[in-house]
C-alpha cells in the first residue's frame, strides 16, 4: 500500500508489454509500473543502451514518462550526477526505493555468465560505485537478475554478483540506513 520507487540498473529497458508473444525477463516494468503504488514516473533505469533495446520498449517509455540514463549520459554527467538525479525521481512521492540490478549491465568481458551480454557496459568498479551510491539512502529490497552459471567462467559472473549485494548492505550499514524501510510496513508479513 506505500508507494515504492524502483531503480533498475541494465543495459535494456525491460519495459515493453510482450516479448515473442509472452510475459517473460524483458516485460517486468510494464507490468510493475501497472501497480496502483509503483508509478512510472518513479521508475528510473541507468545504463540503457545498445542495440538489444526493442523498439516496443522505447515507446512505452516515453508514453509512461519514465526516467532512462543511457551509457552516454554516464560518461558525459558521471556517476555521482546520474545517481543524485536517479534517487531523486525515484524517491519523488514514495515511502521507499527497490533496486532491481541485473548483471548484464556491466562489460560482457567482465561477466560471461548472463544470457544477454550487451558489450559497452559499466566497468565492474562504475557498477560498485552506482550500487553503493543508491543503496546508502536505503533499500526496501533488492535483486540480481541474469546471472546464468553455465555460461559462467570460473565464476567470475557469480562472484560479481555477490560483491554487488555485498557492497549494497554494506553502504546501508555504514550510512544507518539499513532497515530504514521498516517503519513503513503496514501488513504483516505472511509466509507462503
Amino acid at each position: 500500500s506505500k508507494r515504492i520507487g524502483i531503480i533498475h540498473v541494465d543495459r535494456h529497458a525491460d519495459i515493453q508489454e510482450k516479448d515473442l508473444d509472452e510475459r517473460m525477463h524483458t516485460t517486468p516494468y510494464f507490468h510493475a509500473t501497472n501497480l496502483p503504488n509503483v508509478r512510472p514516473e518513479n521508475l528510473v533505469q541507468i545504463g540503457i543502451g545498445g542495440w538489444q533495446v526493442p523498439r516496443a520498449a522505447v515507446g512505452n517509455m516515453v508514453d509512461r514518462r519514465t526516467n532512462i540514463f543511457t551509457m552516454d549520459d554516464i560518461e558525459v554527467l558521471g556517476i555521482e550526477k546520474v545517481v543524485e538525479m536517479a534517487l531523486e525521481r525515484a524517491w519523488d512521492g514514495c515511502d521507499a526505493v527497490y533496486l532491481s540490478y541485473d548483471i548484464d549491465s556491466i562489460e560482457a568481458a567482465f561477466v560471461p555468465g548472463t544470457g544477454w551480454p550487451e558489450p559497452g557496459g559499466l566497468l565492474p568498479r562504475e557498477a560498485l560505485k552506482i550500487v553503493g551510491l543508491v543503496a546508502k539512502e536505503g533499500l526496501c529490497g533488492m535483486e540480481i537478475v541474469e546471472v546464468s552459471p553455465p555460461y559462467d567462467h570460473a565464476d567470475i559472473t557469480s562472484l560479481m554478483a555477490l560483491r554487488i549485494v555485498v557492497d549494497a548492505l554494506g553502504s546501508m550499514v555504514s550510512h544507518g540506513t539499513m532497515g530504514k524501510h521498516k517503519g513503513i510496513i503496514d501488513k504483516e508479513f505472511t509466509p507462503f
